[in-house]
């Protein structure tokens, strides 16, 4: 049967404008990264990709390596999307990445014009589509000139395999240089992504002021720091948890300081009427260079609880000094 998407889709889901762009964001967009791959199963996938949907979270963020195995997560989209969202392309906002190990030899990583025009054709293969809104270059490459790679995403805009260009992981004065090729060659550069949340503060530094500069929007990946900044581990690690997996997120993470933290900030947002999640993430949007943040979701429970943070209460000045004083306690390192 096909899916009928919800007649109020657009009622409550808040939009920002992406830099200075034509593009309105969702405030919460859904990410791919974890739990769509073929180790999770497809109609859980399918479900939380309709309510988020359904709740109008239109951007949905790919990348090619994202699984597991590698390409997995574009291929298990493609399908659903075959399914469920081919009628709704025009409302969907769909970003994909190149830039990881997705191939043997010299060619399958990085930045070249080679490697990153295939993998973006390897990419809508797989998800069926005919272009994606966005294209990320996914890593700085130190040994590509950087003039190769932003060549490469105006092509893939030129081709009409993009609407617009992104990079991921790029230090402040890259950002720059990146803005100043892609203004040159005329090529809509709408965006950068990074990790940002209360444990992991790094793009305060200078990425924020950076994309200001650039006139480019934010979006955050891990603003829950892979669920570290969740009541998941506050009592213990979890056996199905991705801290006992052990693949991203190490168990000598979580040391005394560290927990003692969570404590304190699931205290915190007790008091404001919310879950250590939704604290987190209305952390991160606080921010207003921030458009968007990225969420996964292993259930439609748990994203239902993470939208909510729409709702959330303005910080007041004495929480966010509550927050910078515990987290520098912890030795969070603050820019």
């Amino acid at each position: 049967m096909v899916h009928l998407a919800a007649e109020n889709r657009y009622d409550s889901m808040q939009y920002q404008r992406c830099g200075r762009s034509g593009v309105l964001l969702p405030k919460v967009s859904l990410g791919l990264w974890h739990n769509f791959g073929d180790t999770h199963p497809l109609e859980t996938q399918r479900a939380v990709l309709r309510r988020a949907f359904d709740l109008g979270v239109t951007h949905i963020d790919l990348a090619n390596n994202y699984g597991p195995p590698p390409g997995s997560a574009e291929s298990n989209f493609g399908s659903i999307f075959a399914q469920d969202f081919r009628p709704y392309r025009d409302e969907l906002f769909i970003a994909t990445k190149a830039g990881h190990l997705m191939w043997p030899g010299p060619y399958g990583e990085w930045g070249s014009r080679k490697y990153v025009l295939a993998s973006l054709d390897q990419s809508l293969s797989r998800m069926g589509l005919d272009y994606v809104d966005v294209f990320y270059s996914h890593r700085f490459d130190p040994d590509t000139p950087i003039e190769e790679t932003m060549v490469a995403l105006d092509s893939a805009v030129r081709q009409g395999k993009a609407l617009y260009a992104g990079v991921s992981n790029y230090p402040p004065e890259a950002i720059a240089e990146a803005a100043a090729i892609l203004k040159e060659l005329r090529t809509p550069y709408l965006i950068n992504q990074y990790p940002y949340s209360i444990l992991q503060r790094g793009v305060e530094g200078g990425v924020l002021r950076a994309s200001a500069e650039a006139g480019v929007g934010v979006i955050a990946f891990s603003p829950l720091a892979q669920g570290q900044l969740t009541d998941r581990y506050l009592h213990g690690v979890p056996a199905d948890s991705r801290m006992a997996l052990g693949h991203f997120l190490k168990r000598e993470t979580l040391t005394e300081e560290r927990l003692g933290l969570l404590h304190a900030l699931n205290k915190l947002a007790e008091g404001r009427g919310q879950t250590l999640a939704q604290l987190a993430l209305a952390w991160v949007l606080r921010d207003p260079r921030v458009v968007s943040v990225l969420i996964g979701a292993s259930s439609v429970a748990q994203l239902e609880q993470n939208v909510a943070v729409l709702d959330s209460p303005d910080f007041s000045d004495a929480e966010l000094a509550e927050i910078d004083r515990l987290s520098a306690e912890a030795g969070i390192e603050i820019p």
